[in-house]
Order: structure tokens, then C-alpha cells, then sequence
């Protein structure tokens, strides 16, 4: 009898700490609600394009970014995985770059 106790206590123990851990990786985003789906709305694509560096999209088409900046690199198409890990890093760390001289031009030019 103390036995079917313990083994009841120790799968519900395990239920709780499963169905907990569950929801704490949806709310992070990593089980059940990834979406493949792409942006329906035009700046959302035009930051994802520009993120994954898509021809014909740019940093402009990134909020805050400096306007008047264009992609000059081609897209990767054909390339492994980490090349494209990489090339998104790069895209995102210009585009971070931009926006942040951007910023500090704007208040370059507001003080007196």
C-alpha cells in the first residue's frame, strides 16, 4: 500500500513539474507556437527582408535605420546554415549599428 502511494505521489509530482515546464517554454516561445508564417503587413516585410538580406531590401527598409543605405551584398541563397546564421547576425548587427548613429546624429544636430 505504501508503495502504489509513493509511485502515485512521484507521477504526480512529475505531472505538475511537466505541464509547468510546458508552459514556461511557450511563454519563451520554443514549443507549439512557432510560426513559419510570413509578415503580412509591408514593414514587417520589409524588415524581415532586410534582416535576411533579400535582394532589393536594404537597411532603409529597417525602422530607425539611416535612410538613403542599400544592401550591396547579393542574398545568400545556396548556403549552408551557419553561412546564413552568420549573414543574418551581420545584416542585424549593421542594421543595429545604423540605427544607433542614427540616434546619435539626432542629437548631435538637437543640441545647440
Amino acid at each position: 500500500m505504501r508503495m502504489i502511494f509513493g509511485v502515485l505521489s512521484l507521477l504526480i509530482a512529475l505531472a505538475i513539474v511537466g505541464t509547468v515546464g510546458k508552459k514556461q517554454l511557450q511563454a519563451l516561445g520554443q514549443i507549439g507556437t512557432t510560426s513559419t508564417r510570413m509578415p503580412t503587413d509591408a514593414e514587417g516585410k520589409a524588415v524581415n527582408d532586410a534582416v535576411m538580406g533579400r535582394s532589393g531590401a536594404g537597411a532603409l527598409a529597417v525602422p530607425g535605420a539611416m535612410g538613403g543605405m542599400a544592401s550591396t551584398e547579393p542574398a545568400i541563397v545556396d548556403a549552408t546554415v551557419p553561412m546564413q546564421a552568420q549573414a543574418i547576425q551581420k545584416n542585424m548587427r549593421d542594421a543595429t549599428n545604423a540605427a544607433l548613429q542614427k540616434g546619435v546624429d539626432r542629437n548631435n544636430n538637437a543640441q545647440p
